[in-house]
C-alpha cells in the first residue's frame, strides 16, 4: 500500500489534460466536426495552462520541468519515428507499393476476410518484433489501401491495425511493456505470457468475427483482376522482416524508405528530384503529430511533477478491502496513469512498485498482477485519441483519431476479457508453477 510519508498529490494536476481533451473531444462534440479544433491548438493551449500552473514556483523553473520531460529521449524517438514513418509511406505510396499490395490482398482473400486476414497478420508481426507503433508503420499504408479499393470505412481499417498492434505489445515476449510488467512484479516471461494469453485469447478470437460479419457485404471497386508488381511490394516485405529479425525501427524506416525510392528510380515512378519533394512531403505530413507528441511529453511531465501521479495511487488504493478489489484496484490505478501519460511503457513503470505491494498484501498470483498490468495500459492504450497509436494512424490515413475509436473492437473486447477474468478468477493458478 501507498506509505503514510507519500505525498497526497493534486487532483488539480490534470487540468491540463481535461482541457485537451474538452477542447479537442469537446469542440468535435459540439460542433459535430472534429476538425474543428486542430489536435496542436488544443495541446498548445493546455501546454500553456501546465507552465501557467503552481504559483509558488518560478516560471523558469516550470520551463525547465516542462523542457525536460518534453525533450526526453522516448519522446524525440517517438516524434522521429512519426516522421520517418510519413517519409516511408509517401515514398512506397508514390512509387505503387500500396496499390500492389493491395490487390495481391485482393487477389488471395474475399473481401469479406480482407479485415479479418489484415488482423491476424497485425497480431504475428506485433507479437513477433514486439512494437505496435512499428507494427503501424508497416501495415496502416496496406489498410488505407484496402478501404480505398473496397467498401470499407478507413476508420474501420486504421482501427484494425492498431487492433492487431495491441495484441502483439500486451503479449510479446520482447514487448517494452511485457519486460516492465515482468520485472516489476518479480515474474518469468513466459509464465506472464501463458496467463495473459488465455485471457485475452476469447477478445482476439471475437474481435476476428466481428470484422468478419461487418465486412461480409464489402464490394471492391475492381472489375475481375488485381493486377500487381511484385518487385513494388518489396519494400513492405523487407520493412516487416527487419523488424522481425530485431532491426531497430529507425534502421527499418529509413531502410525502408531507400528501398521503396530505389525501386521508384529504377521502374521510373521517380525522378531523384520528384523523390526527394515526394520524400519531404511525408515528413511534413507527420509534422503536427511530432509536434504534438513532444508538447504532450511537457504536460505529463507537469503533471508528475504537480502531483498528479501521487494523487492517483492513493485515491485508487485507499479503498482496496478484498482480492478482486485489490486487483481490480491494480486495474484502476494502471488505467487511470496510462490516461494520464498516454505512454502504456510509462504507465506500468510508474505503477509497479505499488502493485506489487498490493499483490503481495493481497497475495495476487505475480503472473496474474503482471497481466492485469500489461493489459490494462494496453487496452487504453489503443483507444485514446491522443495516444501516439491512434495518432500515427489517423495521421497516416489523414483523419481524425476520434473516428477511429468507433471500430477499436479489439482493445475494448481485452479490457472486458480482463474484468470478466478478475470476476471469475481466471485463470485459476497453482503455486509456484
Amino acid at each position: 500500500m501507498v506509505n503514510e510519508g507519500t505525498k497526497k498529490g493534486s487532483l488539480l494536476a490534470f487540468l491540463p489534460l481535461i482541457l485537451f481533451v474538452f477542447l479537442f473531444i469537446g469542440s468535435g462534440i459540439i460542433a459535430n466536426d472534429f476538425t474543428k479544433m486542430p489536435l496542436n491548438v488544443a495541446v498548445l493551449i493546455a501546454s500553456a495552462v501546465a507552465l501557467l500552473m503552481n504559483r509558488k514556483e518560478s516560471f523558469g523553473k516550470k520551463v525547465d520541468v516542462f523542457m525536460k520531460n518534453a525533450g526526453h529521449p522516448n519522446i524525440i524517438l517517438m516524434a522521429v519515428i512519426f516522421i520517418l514513418a510519413g517519409a516511408f509511406s509517401a515514398v512506397a505510396k508514390g512509387m505503387g507499393a500500396v496499390e500492389s499490395t493491395v490487390n495481391l490482398g485482393l487477389s488471395l482473400l474475399p473481401a469479406n476476410l480482407l479485415m479479418v486476414g489484415l488482423f491476424v497478420i497485425g497480431c504475428f508481426i506485433s507479437i513477433s518484433m514486439g512494437t505496435s507503433m512499428g507494427t503501424i508503420v508497416a501495415l496502416a499504408p496496406i489498410g488505407v489501401g484496402i478501404s480505398g479499393e473496397t467498401g470499407i470505412p478507413i476508420a474501420l481499417a486504421m482501427a484494425t491495425v492498431v487492433g492487431g498492434a495491441m495484441f502483439g505489445d500486451n503479449l510479446s515476449m520482447i514487448s517494452d511493456t511485457t519486460i516492465a510488467a515482468v520485472r516489476t512484479q518479480h515474474t518469468k516471461m513466459k509464465d506472464k505470457f501463458k496467463v495473459n494469453f488465455w485471457i485475452v485469447l476469447p477478445g482476439a478470437l471475437l474481435t476476428m468475427f466481428i470484422l468478419g460479419v461487418l465486412t461480409s457485404g464489402a464490394e471492391t471497386t475492381l472489375a475481375a483482376e488485381y493486377p500487381y508488381e511484385f518487385v513494388k511490394i518489396l519494400p513492405y516485405v523487407a520493412v516487416l522482416i527487419a523488424a522481425l529479425s530485431g532491426a531497430h525501427v529507425l534502421v527499418v524506416l529509413v531502410g525502408g524508405t531507400v528501398f521503396a525510392g530505389a525501386i521508384g528510380l529504377v521502374d521510373g515512378s521517380y525522378q531523384m528530384g520528384s523523390l526527394l519533394e515526394v520524400t519531404a512531403e511525408g515528413i511534413m505530413s507527420m509534422e503536427d503529430l511530432a509536434i504534438v507528441a513532444i508538447l504532450i511529453g511537457g504536460i505529463v511531465g507537469m503533471i508528475q511533477h504537480n502531483g498528479g501521479i501521487e494523487y492517483l495511487l492513493r485515491v485508487i488504493t485507499r479503498k482496496v478491502k478484498t482480492k478482486k478489489g485489490a486487483e481490480f484496484g491494480i486495474a484502476g490505478l494502471v488505467s487511470a496513469a496510462d490516461i494520464a501519460t498516454a505512454n502504456n511503457t510509462i504507465a506500468i513503470i510508474i505503477t509497479g512498485p505499488i502493485v506489487k505491494e498490493i499483490a503481495d498484501e493481497y497475495d495476487i498470483d505475480p503472473r496474474k498482477s503482471a497481466s492485469l498490468l500489461d493489459t490494462f495500459s494496453s487496452c487504453w492504450q489503443g483507444i485514446l485519441p491522443y495516444g501516439p497509436q491512434l495518432l500515427i494512424a489517423a495521421g497516416l490515413a489523414a483523419i481524425s483519431p476520434i473516428s477511429i475509436i468507433a471500430y477499436s473492437f479489439y482493445p475494448i473486447l481485452m479490457g472486458i476479457c480482463c474484468v470478466i477474468a478478475i470476476l471469475i478468477g481466471y485463470p485459476k493458478l497453482k503455486k509456484n508453477v
